[in-house]
């Protein structure tokens, strides 16, 4: 095993979470600087989100036809000048941009990491069976980068003001691209068997592709929406007793996001060779917390519900991609990750907008019951998939 490339791994998925989190981390001193409103903060975070959709896929291919490095490099690059733009913002359409290649460079790690992911953290003779292992534990570091970078954020503006923050942060984004040099990418080279379109055309014909991918389309809303709205449900009037305060609140959904994360790291290591059937127990399970969290009048249960279910949908993402990349063949792994990523990312844009829609005419309690809807078509989907890959 290359630990060359573990090591680059592991710096790059914690970096890559980091910069999930820049924007909400920033926004507040941002919308300050800029004297924007929150409509025009939402504006930034949906251009972060809609160029995921063409990107990922966009790079998939290209991570199957020039290789890992490159895309690797060119996404960290793009990210540091993200990060410099960030620096020297005056005006809001320069923003945008800066958002913009934040997307595009984000959208490169995302497809190139997780391809790399199994190899850098499981020898090539156990990659099949030890998948789920590699797959959790990569989505774990990448939870970690996630959790502390408003943390990161927090110090470094009080220490240094808001535009040097973001250059101090790009600097970690070279660290990867330095300890790059020392891999041995070679040994990640996958022939190519097959044209562009021949190799589309077997992932668009392989039933456990589209299985994965739209099984991932209805499981990320569920995720986006208890984060958007958990806080909104623990602080809701319509409770009947001990409703909580917003900073108690806040505090959970912190707790959410420990339990979210570190239960990946549970699942790498006690589940190392988890298939379909974890899936469907959590499905199941997120059904069950999805309308109790729904239903539930009492802030404090809801306050521990919000974080029971961090821990029940951890493990969905990294198992589902750990199915899809151990079932087909390493030289489409880019294309698969692309197609599995623009599928997901249209339900993480779509179902959400439903949700909010609907909430202003309903109330969030009643909208959140989509949520649930999502979690019986994640759990039959699942029970689908296993019945095919048996």
């Amino acid at each position: 095993m290359d630990y060359m490339l573990t090591g680059m791994q592991t710096v790059a998925l914690a970096v890559c979470g980091m910069c999930h989190a820049l924007l909400g981390s920033v926004k507040v001193p941002l919308a300050k600087k800029l004297s924007i409103d929150e409509a025009r903060v939402g504006g930034l975070v949906s251009v972060f989100g809609f160029t995921l959709i063409p990107m990922v896929l966009i790079f998939g291919f290209l991570v199957d036809a020039i290789g890992k490095q490159a895309v690797l490099g060119a996404g960290f690059g793009l990210i540091i000048v993200s990060l410099i733009t960030f620096s020297r913002l005056r005006t809001y359409p320069i923003a945008m941009l800066a958002v913009l290649l934040l997307g595009v460079g984000w959208s490169a790690l995302v497809n190139v990491l997780n391809v790399t992911t199994p190899r850098a953290f499981v020898p090539e003779e156990l990659l099949k069976e030890r998948m789920s292992f590699a797959m959790n534990l990569g989505d774990f570091i990448f939870g970690m980068g996630a959790f502390l970078m408003p943390l990161l954020v927090a110090y470094l503006i009080r220490k240094v003001r808001l535009e040097k923050t973001f250059l101090v942060i790009s600097l970690f984004a070279i660290v990867p691209v330095l300890i790059g040099f020392g891999v041995k990418w070679e040994n990640l080279v996958d022939p190519q068997t097959e044209t562009v379109a021949g190799g589309m055309k077997i992932l668009l014909s392989d039933s456990v592709v589209w299985l994965c991918c739209i099984a991932f389309f209805f499981h990320v809303p569920i995720e986006a929406s208890v984060a958007t709205w958990a806080t909104t449900l623990m602080t809701d009037k319509e409770l009947e007793n001990k409703r909580i305060s917003d900073e108690r609140a806040a505090m959970m959904l912190s707790l959410f996001w420990l339990t979210f994360t570190f239960s990946r790291l549970v699942t790498a290591l006690a589940l190392p060779h988890a298939d379909p059937i974890l899936i469907i127990v959590l499905g199941a399970l997120g059904i069950v917390f999805t309308v109790l969290l729904a239903k539930s009048r009492n802030g404090n249960l809801t306050a521990w519900l919000v974080v029971v279910i961090g821990g029940i949908l951890g493990p969905i993402f990294p198992t589902l991609i750990a199915i899809l990349l151990g079932h087909v063949e390493s030289s489409l792994h880019g294309r698969a990750v692309g197609i599995f990523f623009c599928i997901g990312g249209i339900g993480w844009t779509v179902i959400p907008m439903l949700i909010g829609a609907y909430a202003k005419k309903m109330g969030v309690r009643r909208a959140f019951g989509i949520t649930t809807g999502c979690a019986v078509v994640l759990t039959i989907l699942s029970v689908v998939l296993y019945l095919t890959l048996k």
